[in-house]
């Protein structure tokens, strides 16, 4: 059963708040990121980017310790404050398309990932887990919530809209047009309420930040052999996350860019999918998939429709089913030859926010030969694949919501 728990979260005050939260340091662009740390002293990527105040790059124990350093002067000069009472916060995003999120942050279990009570459905890289935990380590703080799902629960929805009939904490909205509300709970009623019910779900599902929960239980296992009073209930044991319903929960696909044919002519190549594929030329038509093992393919100026030939292909577990994966073993490796999705640098992956009108714009100028879209994984896809303890091709999801970093701050 799961563990979830409140905790002492360390967060802006009121007046700064909508100046300090900040996306993902790699959603910016480098002139995005230049004009946020030059014309707002208080963003969090003056924290992640300690090296800006000396107009240099700095990586590695060097930045992680800055870091630490730039935190503890936010923290001195009364930006940050601290929770007194350990608190769920319930933290609700309306962005710019209009889609509303509804969730709770607190500390989730290293343990239930451990014992996979929380499940995963996507491969970590070793060396990013041993990297994040190393800075984590030194750093002593987490800004950036894993996001995890569960299955839709009227105790917890009566909960989160009696809680947001009251006044936010925060309410905010950002230059990027999304709205953000915070309302801080520490009764010990609600706290013990909210507490038993995540104690009552088999399973949570890791929707966002797999090398994220990764790290932090390789830091809960590094810290505890190191503490001889270990006890189980240290701050290193949990992880700050973002528990969101699936009802909420939006996955886009991701299409597929590939640079070349493989030395194939484009007739070789279409001779080849026509083994594995029912294809139809749509011309200029534009064209998405409709349904699942159906995919849409541009090339050439042309869009095509591709039906899997189902009586050519064997289904033997939830992966196999998988469009992403259907792709990879039918056309991506076998005729493009693109072995490794995560580092061949023939292939490229564009967001479904960007739709096929980005992969015909980039395949019309001649940067890629062809693209592929397909239709998003559905959530039950995603439980499935993770039950049956199988992982997703790299790449296969893109998951909103995107929580901003330092609106709340675990530390350990």
């Amino acid at each position: 059963m799961a563990k979830i728990i409140p905790f002492k979260a360390v967060r802006p005050t009121r007046d700064k708040v909508s100046l300090i939260a900040a996306r993902s340091y790699d959603s910016y662009t480098q002139e995005q990121r230049e004009s946020r740390l030059r014309d707002n002293p208080f963003s969090f990527l003056h924290i992640v980017n300690p090296g800006y105040k000396y107009h240099k790059e700095i990586s590695g124990e060097q930045r992680y310790s800055l870091v630490r350093n730039r935190y503890q002067e936010f923290k001195e000069d009364g930006v940050f404050i601290d929770d007194e009472k350990p608190s769920f916060y319930i933290y609700k995003i309306v962005n710019r398309d209009g889609l509303e999120f509804n969730g709770i942050v607190a500390a989730a279990s290293t343990e239930d990932y451990k014992n996979n009570v929380i499940k995963k459905h996507e491969e970590t890289l070793q060396y990013k887990e041993v990297v994040f935990k190393e800075y984590l380590k030194t750093v002593g703080f987490n800004a950036e919530a894993v996001l995890l799902t569960h299955p839709d629960n009227e105790d917890l929805s009566e909960i989160v809209s009696n809680v947001m009939e009251t006044r936010a904490e925060y309410e905010f909205t950002t230059t990027y047009r999304d709205t953000h509300y915070l309302w801080n709970v520490d009764d010990e009623t609600t706290v013990s309420k909210i507490k038993e019910v995540f104690s009552e779900m088999e399973s949570l599902y890791i929707a966002d930040g797999h090398h994220r929960s990764a790290s932090s239980f390789l830091l809960a296992e590094d810290l505890k052999e190191a503490n001889d009073n270990h006890t189980g209930n240290e701050p290193y044991n949990y992880f700050m996350s973002y528990l969101i319903p699936e009802s909420d929960l939006k996955i886009y696909e991701f299409n597929r860019l590939v640079k070349d044919l493989n030395g194939l002519s484009k007739e070789e190549f279409l001779i080849q999918l026509d083994a594995m594929f029912r294809i139809e030329n749509r011309g200029l038509e534009y064209y998405k998939p409709t349904q699942k093992q159906n995919f849409s393919m541009y090339l050439d100026g042309e869009f095509y429709s591709l039906y899997l030939r189902k009586n050519s292909y064997t289904i033997n577990n939830a992966l196999d089913a998988l469009d992403a994966q259907i792709l990879f073993t039918t056309i991506l490796k076998p005729i493009l030859g693109v072995e490794d999705l995560r580092n061949d640098q023939r292939i490229k992956y564009t967001d479904g926010k960007s739709d096929m009108a980005y992969v015909q714009t980039v395949v019309d100028t001649g940067e890629f030969t062809v693209g592929f879209g397909l239709l998003p994984v559905r959530v039950s896809e995603m439980k499935k694949i993770a039950d049956e303890g199988l992982k997703m091709p790299p790449k296969t999801t893109f998951v909103l919501p995107k929580l901003r970093s330092g609106v709340t701050i675990y530390e350990f």
